[in-house]
């Protein structure tokens, strides 16, 4: 029986990887990486050779071990709470014994298997995490947005949400992360003019971005943005005519919507 894809689960979490870092360290396709994991596919002798070097294991240790079971047994043979996943949730489960709030990150590079992976607690586990002391009790998740339509929002920031668990609870203008099934995750201000909120129109705040609704049920999560990280002096400047056009350009959307709201 070979361990290899058991082994490469293992190690790789031991590190802190996800599939797409262990996949970039091992110079081939993530998808590959998840394919030996899930033991869909075995490594190539090349592939296990690099795993071995990168992780410093005998061939012999990474296709016949267990490691996991080797690394958790210490002295007489009893067992220790060692692996990766477990200390994680250990972690993640003490909050209320932590002044500091832990935060998932949602990268833009995971933001893809977002969507597919937000509810599945293994997904969750692989995705680093931070601390923010001044956060609240309540349900955190940090995303890391890019492009320009939420400036002066810098692209690459990172936006701290805390979970919305109800449409009723959405607050009309405010900020929020949007993850729907058609437009995956996005960063917008929510305008709620539905009185049965079956629809919500997202706006942008560069105003060069149309507004656009989406369906409610299309929504799979939101959470209300409480804080925007970013590099300091990334902050964009506008310029006289910039803010001429900005002007000009909210004076019509504010137009369209209140005659679309009559």
């Amino acid at each position: 029986m070979s361990y290899a894809g058991k082994n490469l689960k293992y190690i790789r979490k031991q590190r802190e990887w996800t599939q797409e870092e262990m996949a970039n360290q091992l110079q081939i396709k993530r998808s590959l990486v998840g394919a030996y994991e899930e033991e869909r596919a075995a490594p190539r002798l090349e592939v296990q050779e690099a795993i071995c070097t990168l992780f410093n294991i005998s061939l012999e240790e990474f296709l016949f071990q267990d490691l996991s079971e080797k690394n958790a047994s210490g002295e007489g043979g009893s067992k220790t709470s060692n692996s990766y996943l477990e200390r994680r949730r250990s972690m993640k489960s003490d909050k209320s014994n932590n002044l500091s709030q832990i935060v998932p990150f949602v990268p833009v590079k995971a933001a893809a298997g977002y969507l597919a992976g937000y509810a599945d607690p293994e997904f969750l586990d692989e995705l680093n995490t931070f601390t923010l002391p001044m956060l609240a009790p309540g349900d955190y998740r940090a995303f890391e947005i890019i492009g320009d339509s939420m400036l002066p929002t810098p692209s690459g920031s990172v936006i701290v949400g805390e979970k919305v668990e109800s449409f009723i609870h959405v607050k009309n203008s405010n900020t929020y992360i949007v993850v729907s099934n058609s437009d995956g995750v996005v960063y917008k201000r929510i305008i709620t003019n539905d009185d049965h909120k079956e629809k919500l129109t997202l706006l942008s705040d560069n105003p060069l971005y149309e507004p656009y609704q989406v369906n409610t049920q299309d929504i799979v999560e939101i959470w209300k943005a409480v804080y925007i990280i970013h590099k300091a002096g990334s902050q964009p400047m506008w310029n006289v005519d910039q803010l001429a056009g900005v002007v000009s350009s909210l004076q019509d959307q504010i137009s369209t919507m209140k005659r679309t709201m009559n």
